[in-house]
């Protein structure tokens, strides 16, 4: 089977990202993890970047840059890493994809419990060289 493609959205303001945690409509809800989502045919992923914030958290943002590629640990997705400025807006929580929601620093997000190991390589090695 084809590996399907998706992004993830590391959403930055001054020292802390934006964590989620998943909701009840999607799969293995509870986890912590950034915003992620499918890109749709014919998107690309700055486009699937702006549109899962959008619609997971009501948030505008601007993608900045790809800094990183992992795969889920079932290797159904490959996963586009995205760091996006969002500078101001309110947080507004899809409640059927999104079950809370949390500014957190690095460290804050390794205390998290549950995380996906691929998240937590990305906060312990990815993200402090960012």
């Amino acid at each position: 089977m084809e590996q399907r493609q998706a992004i993830v959205a590391v959403l930055r303001r001054g020292d802390r990202v934006l964590a989620i945690r998943r909701g009840p409509r999607v799969v293995r809800p509870g986890y912590w993890q950034p915003l992620s989502g499918k890109l749709e045919p014919g998107e690309t992923q700055e486009q699937a970047v702006v549109r899962e914030v959008r619609e997971e958290v009501g948030l505008t943002v601007v993608p900045l840059a790809k800094v990183w590629e992992s795969e889920t640990d079932d290797r159904l997705f490959r996963l586009h890493w995205w760091t996006a400025r969002a500078d101001t807006g309110q947080v507004v929580p899809d409640p059927g994809e999104v079950a809370e929601t949390r500014w957190v620093t690095p460290q804050e997000f390794l205390a998290l419990d549950p995380v996906f190991d691929g998240d937590r390589e990305f906060f312990e090695r990815i993200l402090p060289g960012l």
